[in-house]
């Protein structure tokens, strides 16, 4: 991780769009693979030599040789995405605004719990002290 963000911080840095594109090109292949690697390594992590598949992997992928990262955005991720994109933006959209609500609702809920045990421990304090300061005789 260490070496294509440091590269990515150069790319920046310098302003070469051409090495911005390709670092940028990696993070979002990067990505995608992150996701994938969630759910294999739950499923064929048993797999002989899985972890070392993965490394060489990565390797392929930031290897300027190869240049992995950049076949598979072109190839494969920048068609897919692109004949994806208007549904994905829908669902973006869709997926903020369910998040706004729910975290509305959840604020709701935690205000009407806190105030829910506020009542209740001052009942209870009330009656506590109602039974030292007046006790019954």
């Amino acid at each position: 991780m260490l070496y294509p963000a440091y590269y990515s911080y150069k790319a920046v840095k310098t302003k070469n769009v051409k090495e911005y594109v390709r670092w940028m090109m990696y993070w979002i292949v990067f990505a995608l693979y992150t996701v994938t690697e969630t759910i294999t390594d739950l499923t064929v992590s048993w797999f002989p030599l899985y972890y070392e598949l993965k490394i060489a992997f990565v390797i392929w992928l930031l290897s300027p040789y190869t240049r992995g990262a950049s076949l598979i955005y072109r190839k494969l991720l920048h068609p897919l995405l692109s004949s994806k994109e208007r549904e994905i933006d829908e669902y973006i959209v869709q997926a903020k605004e369910k998040g706004y609500e729910t975290m509305v609702n959840f604020g709701r809920q935690g205000l009407n719990l806190a105030a829910s045990a506020a009542v209740t421990a001052a009942v209870k304090d009330f009656w506590l002290l109602s039974a030292v300061f007046f006790p019954s005789t």
